[in-house]
């Protein structure tokens, strides 16, 4: 008899282990797809569109972009945000890059789009990120342009430049250095690899969506603090919708990173003018290992480092706008000017 009770106990105890986290983790899912369903109502972009919120089809994707001055007569810009964000980090630049005549597009990548998150885990391969920028620059028009990213926006603008530099006027990265160089101290680098620790957390079936999700996305809240509302509101919004985060963890469930060394196609070298900025309270990157980039770029090659964290566009916004505007302006040519208006949307 008192074993009885003890095996009702046992049971009763696992499956309160089951349904609490179960209860935390689907309770804090917005079923109702409040995000999506703004997106959804959003107009689709037009030839005659030059600044707002935006839906862009591209192929079988419908992608979330921001854009501003897109009617301008100066080059294009395109914008690559990182994780666990979106688009909106780069407002402080839209508007002030499209008033010096720029046309510009930010949009929310593959996973954080809605309309463009595909379940297939090799869909996240960072080849098929890449393919996304260039089929952006198509639709829009843009068949030469600056680019900008950060964090993973930086890993894929990296892998673009050196891919496709015959498309790219001018590349800015903010955050994380050649993806080259990152990736071998990731595996190499005894401080990099303990920064980047978190890769391989990441890389753990379901436990990381729990821990972004459950409790009213308490984690990220408590993690992502310091983020002004405006775009904290954002970040939640998209990862509380079922299957978004798992999306946004493809990025580096699809990464091969005990592999990664041995992949030559990201150790190329650069031949696009380059601006790297970089936070010199960054946890994420190890500062010792910045310096070996510029074996990798042949190309004009400037550094801005500020006493700032990882969320370089949030914390230090007025320097990174400066910078980035005056590295676009440097490197504008009338060839650019090719991209005109009349060609948008495609």
């Amino acid at each position: 008899m008192k074993w009885k009770y003890i095996k009702i106990g046992i049971l009763v105890l696992l499956a309160i282990l089951i349904i609490v986290p179960a209860y935390q983790y689907y309770g804090s899912i917005d079923w109702a797809k409040k995000h999506s369903a703004k997106i959804n109502a959003l107009p689709v972009l037009g030839q005659a569109d030059d600044s707002g919120l935006f839906r862009l089809p591209v192929g079988d994707f419908e992608f979330f972009a921001r854009v501003a001055g897109l009617q301008n007569d100066g080059p294009g810009l395109i914008l690559l945000h990182g994780f666990p964000e979106s688009s909106i980090a780069w407002d402080p630049l839209l508007e002030k890059a499209a008033a010096e005549g720029f046309r510009v597009i930010a949009f929310d990548q593959r996973g954080y789009s809605p309309g463009a998150r595909p379940e297939e885990l090799e869909e996240y391969h960072i080849d098929k990120l890449t393919e996304d920028v260039l089929a952006v620059a198509d639709k829009v028009g843009f068949d030469q342009f600056h680019l900008a990213g950060h964090d993973w926006g930086s890993a894929v603008g990296w892998n673009v430049s050196m891919n496709h530099p015959e498309r790219v006027l001018s590349w800015s990265a903010l955050s994380i250095p050649h993806i080259g160089l990152f990736f071998d101290a990731v595996l190499t680098h005894p401080e990099q690899q303990k920064r980047s620790s978190y890769i391989h957390q990441l890389r753990i079936p379901i436990i990381p969506e729990y821990m972004f999700v459950s409790n009213g996305q308490k984690r990220v809240r408590e993690g992502m603090a310091k983020i002004p509302a405006k775009y904290l509101d954002e970040y939640l919004a998209i990862q509380a919708e079922k299957g978004a985060t798992t999306a946004m963890l493809n990025w580096y469930r699809a990464l091969e990173i005990d592999e990664v060394e041995g992949i030559e196609s990201l150790k190329q070298k650069i031949k696009v003018p380059t601006l790297f900025i970089w936070g010199t309270e960054d946890g994420v990157v190890a500062p010792e290992i910045i310096p070996d980039q510029k074996e990798l770029i042949e190309a004009p090659y400037e550094e801005v480092a500020l006493e700032s964290g990882h969320s370089l566009m949030q914390f230090e916004e007025e320097a990174v706008v400066r910078a980035i505007l005056s590295h676009l302006k440097r490197n504008s040519s009338e060839k650019s000017s090719e991209n005109s208006p009349e060609n948008l949307i495609k």
